[in-house]
């Protein structure tokens, strides 16, 4: 069974960065399109940016310029650097397969940015 860790997220001010990180266990990590949620409180998960298997990716508008999505399939490690942080981007961070939700989502990551 596969596992993500999420990683890397904390407080930071509005216009600061971050870097998150997602760890999948398994050997099929490699052959899927892999995507970067996020859920705010009181709303519904969204797809933040993916990354498909040949490195080619896709923005939200609301992150578009300022979120980077990569990955190491060597390490079965999708990253998310997050620039130029607003208020509107806290909540909590997933990662997972996509379109489908292919994996047991992981704990997730808390992002808060406050003054």
């Amino acid at each position: 069974q596969v596992q993500l860790v999420e990683s890397g997220g904390g407080l930071v001010q509005p216009g600061g960065s971050l870097r998150l990180s997602c760890a999948a266990s398994g050997s099929t990590f490699s052959i899927y399109t892999m995507g970067w949620y996020r859920q705010a409180p009181g709303k519904q998960r969204e797809l933040v940016a993916r990354i498909g298997t040949g490195g080619s990716t896709n923005y939200a508008d609301s992150v578009k310029g300022r979120f980077t999505i990569s990955r190491d399939n060597a390490k079965n490690t999708v990253y998310l650097q997050m620039n130029s942080l607003k208020p509107e981007d806290t909540a909590v961070y997933y990662c997972n397969t996509y379109p489908l939700s292919r994996y047991y989502w992981g704990q997730g990551t808390q992002v808060t940015v406050s003054s």
